[in-house]
This record gives C-alpha cells, structure tokens and sequence, in this order.
C-alpha cells in the first residue's frame, strides 16, 4: 500500500501543476502524517520546488495565500498578482528565505541557475506591480544583498546581476568569444552588415530590469554595486544625440533615471569628472581601439562588434565623435549635474577643471594653497583638453553661484594666476587666463553675504597687491578691469547693512546647512526616485544623530507626517526610525505630532494611516523606556484609553458611511430594475464550505468599518497593543489611575462585545491584562515599588474563564487560557516572598508570608521568645 502511495505522489508530482503540488507536500509534511524516512523524502522534494520551471512563481502564490498576515479571500488565492493580494512584509521575508537560500540537496550553481530567470521575468513588470516589487526584494535583498551569494564571482552574482550588466556593458570576453554552434557553422554571415552583439530590446529589457531592481526596493549598497560599472555606458546611452522617439523611450530616458539615481547615491567630484573627460564615450574597453561600440543600425540603438567593421568602413568610423555631438552633450551634462550634484561638489570639480586648464597653458608658482592636479595619461589628448575647456566655459555661463560655493579654494587659486602675471617672460600670452582670473574674482566678491573678512588675510593681502600691479598694465582692458576690482574689494564689506550681516557661521553649520537642503530637495521633488527619497531621509537621520544645531524639528515633524501617508513600506520604516531619533531630544514635540494624526479628530486621516501613525508612537514609546512618565506618559495613556473605548464618535465618517449606503441602495435597486427581478449570482462556484468561510471573513471586515460613525475596531484594537505596550515599557510612570482604567475597559470589553467581527478588540484586550502581570512580575524580581497591585483578581479571572471556553474566536480563547495560567503561576509565586534582613550578619530564608502579618524570624530578633499574634 506504501510503494503504491509512493508511486501515486510520484505521477501526480510529475503531471500536476506546481501550485497544487506545494499545498499536496505542505499538508504530508506536517509531524504525524507520514512515517519519518517518509517525510523526509516529501521534504527533499518540496524544499526543491523553486528550482522546477514555475516553481519560484508556485512558491510565492502560495505562501501569500496562507500566510496568516493575508486577508485574501480563498478564491483569490491562486491569482495573488491579478486580484490585487494583500502581500504583506512578513509573507516577503518567508518567501525570500524559502527562495534565496539553496538547500543542502541542490548545489548553489543550479539553485541560481534554475530561479533566476524565474525572478528576472518579473521585473520586466508583465505579471503585475505586485509580483515585480516581490521579486525585487528577493533578488535585492535575499540574494544580491547577502555576501555568499551576491558579491561578484559567486553563483547569485553570475547568474542575476551579470546578464542585466552585459546587456548594456558587454564583458571584454562576453558574447563575441561565445562557443561557436553547429547553427553559427550553417549561418550565412553577411560582411556588409554590423555584426550586432545586443539588440536594442535586449538592452531595453535589462535596463528595465535594473530600474525595477533599484526602485521597489531601494538598497542603496546594491545599487552603487550594480551601477558603478555601468557610469559610463548609462551616460552615453541617455545623452545619445539625435534619439528616435523609439530610442528616446525604450533607452535613453530609463538610461538617464538610472544614471541620475546613481549620481545622487554617489555624489562626487570625481564622478562629475569622470563624465568630462568621456563625453564622447561610445562603448567599448579600449578608448583607442573599442571592441564594441553603441550604434544605430536600421533606426534601432545595438551594440556592434566594433572589431569587425563592414566592409567598406573604417573601423575608426565607429569611435570617433563630432565636435557638433559634444556640443550638444554639454549643456545635458550641466543640466544633469544641476538635478542632482550639490552645489559643493560642482564646485569643487570646477575648480579642479581650471587647475588643470592653467596646467596646460603654464606652471603655477607653488607653495602655499597650491592646487595639485593628479597628471594622467589620458588627460594629454587634446581632445580632452578641448573637451574641458569647453565645459569650463559653460560652468561659468549657466551658474557662477554655484561655483563661488567654495570662496577660500577659489580665490586662492585666483590670487597665484593674478600674482604670475607680473612675472610672464616676454611673448607669453597670458591676457586670456588672467581675464578670466578676474572674472572669478568678480564672481565670487559679487556673491550676496560675501565678506572679506571670513577669507584668509594672506590671500586677500596677495590679490589686492596683484590688482594694483595689473590696474598698471599697459593692457587697457586689464588695467581698468584690475582697477575697478581693487576699489569693490577695498569697500566690499561696507556695501552691506552691517544690521543686516549676521554672525559668520562655522565650516559645520555651512556643511549641515547644505546637507539640510539638499536632504528635503530629495525628499519634496515630485520626480524624486525613491532611493533618491531614500537618501534624502538617511542624510536627515545622519543630521539628527550628530545633534545638528541648524535642524527645524516642527517642520521636520511636519515633513515626515506627510510622508507617512506614503504606502511604501521602505519609506514608513525609515520615518519611524526619524521619529524615534528625534524623540531623544523633543519627546513632547514628537508624541504631539503622533497623537494628533492617530486620533484623527478632523477624521482626514485613512485607516492605513492612523495604523502608520499607531506603529510609530508605539516605536517612540519603547524607545523613551523609563523617561516614558509625568505629564507625557499621562497625555499619551488618556488618548490611547479614549481611543481604546466604546465612546469614540465620528460624525463625518457616519455620513460618508450613510452616503455610501444610499449609493448601494440605489445601485442595487437600478439592477434589479434591469434584470427585471433579483440579480444573478455571477460569481465563481464555491464549495460550501469555501462559501461559509468567505461569508464569515466578509462579516469580520464589514463590521471592522463600525457602523454609525463609532470607532474603526482596528484602530481600538491599535490603541489596546500600543498602551499594553506602554505598560510594559514604564508601568509606574503611568500610574495606578490610568492603568487601572485600562485594566477595567479590557474586563468590559470581554465581557459586552463578544461580536465575531470584535476579535481582534478582544485579543488585544487579553494581551493588554498579560502585559500589565509581566510588569508587576518585573517589579517584583527588581524589587521596584509600584505602590500598587492588581486589584480584584478573582473578577479577572472569573471573566478569562468564561471567555476561554465560549468565546467564538478560538484566538481570543487560547489567549484567555494562557492568560489564566500566567496569573495562577504569579500568584503561586507571590504567596512565599523571599527577602533578607540584616541581623549582624545577612541570612536568607523564610521570613515571610505574604497576605499575612506573622513574621517567623521575629522572635529570633526578640531573644529567643516566642511571640504569639491573633489574626483573622
């Protein structure tokens, strides 16, 4: 019967569909179903489910239908991604661990092999929104984001990261090194034609990939990782002159989101840098010979063997690009750099763009603030000398006020050009570097808050003694241009309003000031990528953790309150963690916030919101541990308590609940005029008891909504956690009032809403009593005086006893017994106190019984007399 049984699973693990082979092993695996040898057979098998052809997307449609943390129907369970499944957090950390970690039995070179392409498809976001953030944060996090299987040369890394990479970068030994097949032999290869490496929807595929990978769930480590090789390749695709609409779309602009996303993550000089000296990058590995190049072939952008040029062209024709092409790359360069490089880091690398300009045309003197410039090879091209010449100029056309951000470096650059003017040898020409030396010095002088007394002396000293060797050159331009400066320098601090000049501010407060900005322009623009929201919030962390002065806490209070209606789970974890942060310093400030947008009393809140809110002031509370007392901790029990109880009243969701119901009505009776009668039941069969399931989880939701304008349950049963919660945290700082009042609304709610659709009210209430017994036990091992106790024991559990047995959540009554048992183990406990009495010498025992006034170790103390007390 056993070999049949065996041969039986076998077929129908052969011929079923996966889906239904993973909930058939689910339910033999469990302990006592199948004989052990047995069960560890089904085990191997159901362990290498993901590595079968739909066995990734099985795996998740099943563990987001029976995960407990679903509310989705049963019907609905097969198709999660179409009918909108509540895929929750804890559902995506099980099927993460379940996908991303190769068990014993399978090696993590077929693992990987096998469950990539099964993960990658996702992304291209045909199988739904929800499926691709599932499979990105399996991908980002489960397998890329841990070390054994994400970092480069390991299976993980082979098999997700490098083919989305070699698609738009392909390796010096990638497709064109390929083994040759019997298909290639038989190929007709015509020699007139660019041999095509990567097809224009093949990069367009993988560049989707890589944006999908990187927004659904940010991870900013992984994302430099995946782009860092990509700079160069993602620059020259989303700057790419004279894009067909056709390009434009499927290329250049996810090209160019990657590129920006990166550029903020990364934001450096030499980046910017980087981009300067290859503006007319191409493709390919060798600059001087390219192995492969981006080009368009027949209206498409593909990547062409660069090697084996067609006949009748040049193999230089592919690497080479017109100054025309250049020029209409810098202004996009400028703009890029504009949208997402702060105003220190293009300034830094302005200077670091003259430096190298005044290397090439002469020697600086050195000594002093002498900028050194790193010489490389590449930088002797005369291509690149043009190519930075070019985008200096245009620096300094677009902003000059962004490149005056750094005023000490600048103008000590410019005092040593102005200083080798009077020593050029006759026949240089050195008119056009000190014009434009002037130019900055006029720049950055000019700049409003300007004051000289914050710049070094020594180069303040040098430059004025320079200008008053050039306001005698015989050079009218310089002469009257040198002149004029000398006079608005010499007078530069008196133009402004000393009334109006504020105290200099340090280097730290100009560092944090501009990180300040640059944090809420990432976080405020509309187009923001969320990991560049991501950053913005992890550079406002950074500001809060080193108790930057220049912080506006009410309105980052109010900045992150908004951000907390966001549905991002990303972004709500991190605002919680702000929130935390922050209530170190500004613990009223911030419970404030919290509790006006949980209590919601203008009702412009959602449930998911206040739900948002809830979370984050119960994170608060924990995190102020024994300061959670006084005024605050009762401020913060009183609106939980209020919340918690049957007296909350709503009037504008009652009428938004009665216009909706009119709305039904009026639907309900439309279609019934029309199919002339009662309407058809048009859904799907169900079995009955599929049936009687679905009508009992409609029933819990329905009544979740608290008709006539009451209080939503959720948000009561929220209240009931946060303040057992609170309980827990500091007992004694919210006093005997408030917890005694909480104590008894958990007794009453017990006891006067035992509703099918109140269960998740009354658990919280169970959990709430549990949570204020582990207090006074932890009370009692501190020896911590509370002054006072648990009052009417026996009515408590009288009312657990009764709701343990015919309580119709069989949740609430497991916690009802668990409950009882925890409160007859503490009172057990409680009967015989231990203590220790000095009497000369420390001796522990049996001193006495508590409840009671007899003291055996008295009457050691008195002598030796027995003494002798009547009692009741």
């Amino acid at each position: 019967m056993m070999m049949m049984m065996i041969a039986g699973l076998t077929i129908y693990r052969l011929r079923t569909r996966t889906f239904g082979l993973v909930a058939a092993l689910n339910v033999l695996v469990r302990p006592d179903h199948v004989p052990p040898w047995l069960r560890a057979r089904l085990m191997k098998i159901l362990t290498a489910i993901p590595v079968r052809p739909d066995g990734v997307r099985a795996t998740l449609e099943f563990v987001f239908a029976v995960h407990p943390s679903s509310t989705v129907k049963t019907s609905e369970a097969a198709e999660p991604q179409k009918r909108g499944a509540n895929i929750t957090h804890e559902a995506l950390e099980m099927t993460s661990r379940l996908i991303s970690l190769p068990p014993s039995s399978v090696t993590a070179e077929t693992w990987y092999a096998a469950v990539a392409p099964q993960l990658l498809a996702p992304l291209d976001g045909t199988e739904g929104p929800e499926l691709m953030k599932a499979a990105a944060y399996i991908i980002g996090f489960g397998i890329l984001g841990r070390k054994a299987s994400g970092a480069p040369g390991t299976a993980g890394w082979k098999y997700l990261a490098e083919p989305m990479i070699e698609s738009i970068k392909p390796l010096p030994t990638g497709p064109r090194n390929r083994p040759v097949t019997d298909t290639d032999m038989d190929e007709v290869i015509d020699l007139s034609k660019e041999t095509v490496l990567v097809t224009q929807n093949e990069m367009a595929t993988a560049l989707c990939r890589l944006h999908a990978l990187v927004v659904s769930h940010p991870n900013p480590g992984l994302c430099k990782r995946l782009l860092t090789p990509l700079l160069l390749p993602l620059w020259s695709l989303s700057s790419w002159v004279g894009a067909q609409p056709s390009i434009s779309e499927k290329v250049c602009v996810p090209a160019q989101e990657l590129l920006k996303i990166f550029l903020v993550l990364s934001s450096s000089p030499d980046i910017l840098l980087a981009l300067v000296r290859h503006l007319g990058y191409v493709g390919g590995w060798d600059k001087q010979n390219p192995e492969w190049v981006y080009k368009e072939v027949q209206g498409e952008l593909q990547i062409v063997d660069a090697r084996r040029p067609p006949l009748g062209s040049p193999a230089e024709a592919n690497s080479q690009i017109s100054m025309e092409d250049i020029d209409q790359k810098i202004p996009k360069l400028l703009d890029l750099a504009t949208a997402t490089l702060s105003d220190a880091v293009i300034s830094t690398a302005f200077i670091s763009l003259f430096g190298r300009w005044l290397e090439s045309t002469r020697a600086l003197g050195g000594g002093g603030d002498h900028i050194l410039v790193k010489q490389e090879k590449d930088e002797q091209d005369p291509m690149i000398q043009l190519m930075e010449v070019k985008v200096l100029q245009a620096m300094m056309d677009k902003f000059p006020e962004k490149l005056a951000n750094q005023p000490t470096q600048l103008l000590g650059l410019v005092s040593k050009v102005l200083a080798g003017y009077g020593n050029r040898r006759e026949g240089d020409d050195d008119d056009e570097v000190t014009g434009v030396a002037l130019s900055l010095l006029n720049m950055v002088i000019t700049v409003p808050g300007f004051q000289k007394s914050s710049i070094d002396p020594e180069i303040i000293t040098l430059i004025e003694s320079s200008l008053e060797s050039l306001s005698r050159s015989d050079d009218m331009d310089i002469s009257r241009t040198a002149t004029n400066m000398a006079l608005l320098l010499r007078y530069r601090d008196e133009l402004d309003d000393p009334s109006e000049l504020s105290t200099v501010p340090t280097d730290r407060q100009i560092e944090d000031r501009k990180t300040y900005s640059l944090a809420i322009s990432y976080i405020t623009q509309a187009d923001s990528p969320p990991p560049v929201r991501s950053e913005g919030l992890n550079l406002i962390s950074n500001l809060i953790t080193s108790h930057s002065p220049i912080l506006d806490i009410p309105g980052i209070l109010v900045l992150m309150s908004s951000l907390m209606r966001d549905s991002e789970d990303y972004i709500n974890l991190r605002i919680i963690k702000i929130f935390t942060l922050l209530a170190d310093k500004h613990p009223k400030s911030v419970t404030s916030e919290l509790l006006d947008h949980y209590i919601d009393r203008k009702e412009a809140e959602t449930i998911d919101s206040r739900l948002r809110f809830g979370e984050a002031l119960l994170q608060v509370v924990e995190r102020l541990g024994e300061s959670f007392t006084g005024d605050l901790a009762q401020q913060i029990g009183e609106a939980l308590i209020s919340i918690a109880s049957r007296r909350g009243h709503r009037p504008k969701t009652e009428a938004k609940q009665a216009k909706d119901d009119r709305l039904r009505q009026q639907k309900n009776k439309e279609a019934e005029e029309a199919w002339d009668g009662p309407v058809p039941d048009l859904s799907e069969d169900m079995t009955p008891a599929e049936q009687a399931k679905n009508d009992i989880l409609n029933q819990i939701v329905e009544g979740w909504e608290s008709k006539r304008g009451t209080e939503d349950v959720r948000i009561r049963a929220s209240a009931l956690s946060i303040l057992a919660n609170a309980i827990e945290t500091n007992v004694a700082g919210l006093g005997p009032t408030l917890v005694s009042s909480a104590v008894d609304l958990c007794v009453a709610t017990l006891q006067v809403e035992p509703e099918m659709e109140k269960g998740i009210l009354r658990r919280s209430a169970i959990l709430l009593v549990m949570s204020f017994v582990r207090a006074l036990d932890r009370a009692k091992q501190t020896r911590r005086r509370l002054g006072f106790g648990l009052a009417a024991q026996e009515d408590i559990m009288r009312t657990l006893r009764y709701v343990a047995q015919t309580d119709n959540d069989g949740l609430v009554q497991q916690h009802a017994r668990d409950v009882l048992e925890s409160l007859q183990n503490w009172q057990m406990a409680g009967l015989v106190t231990p203590e220790v009495e000095t009497l000369g010498q420390q001796t522990a025992g049996l001193t006495r019984l508590a409840g009671l006034e007899v003291n055996p170790g008295r009457s050691a103390a008195l002598g030796g007399r027995p003494l002798i007390e009547e009692i009741e």
